[in-house]
């Protein structure tokens, strides 16, 4: 019995199930005025996303070859969802006026890709201490709230365990 009472009360567990770092929507709303643009200049919002899972990566438009890795990444993790990879959007906010090539237009094909300010980025998506936008990869759930974030270079197959949990406990998007 004193076993027990130490174990519940002083040796508290520190487990957890999920591998990205959950962020509170309520500290981190998507801004209304995003200011984010179609790559033709076309005014757009995340809501146009509404209803599905996103997940969304950010960099500029020079993509160094970091950022190609990522955005293939998030590629591979949405076809590792199987069925349910139709319930998943990949967005990458480009975050300056630099051309992007042809042939990674092709290699992210099914991307969505929007300009958006950096600034704007910067006021609005967290990161980790001594970290940068660009290094994470977010989740915004179906409602349209940001939920998860990605650490830099994560584990595949962690990354797609979490998707997974998300999709499944999910009936939305």
């Amino acid at each position: 019995m004193l076993f027990s009472y130490l174990t519940y009360y002083v040796i508290k567990p520190t487990g957890r199930t999920n591998y990205g770092t959950l962020i509170e929507p309520q500290k981190h709303p998507i801004p209304a005025a995003l200011g984010a643009t179609t790559l033709d200049g076309k005014p757009i919002g995340l809501d146009a996303y509404k209803g599905k899972w996103i997940m969304l990566q950010s960099g500029p438009g020079a993509c160094p070859q970091e950022c190609m890795e990522q955005l293939v990444a998030m590629r591979q993790w949405r076809l590792m969802q199987g069925k349910e990879m139709e319930r998943i959007e990949r967005v990458w906010l480009v975050t300056d006026a630099t051309p992007i090539e042809t042939m990674l237009i092709r290699m992210v094909d099914g991307t969505h890709m929007l300009r958006v300010p950096a600034a704007s980025l910067e006021a609005w998506l967290p990161v980790e201490p001594g970290g940068k936008i660009s290094d994470h990869t977010y989740v915004i759930d179906p409602m349209g709230h940001l939920m998860m974030r990605f650490p830099k270079k994560p584990d595949p197959s962690k990354v797609k365990k979490d998707m997974y949990k998300l999709l499944k406990a999910s009936a939305i998007g």
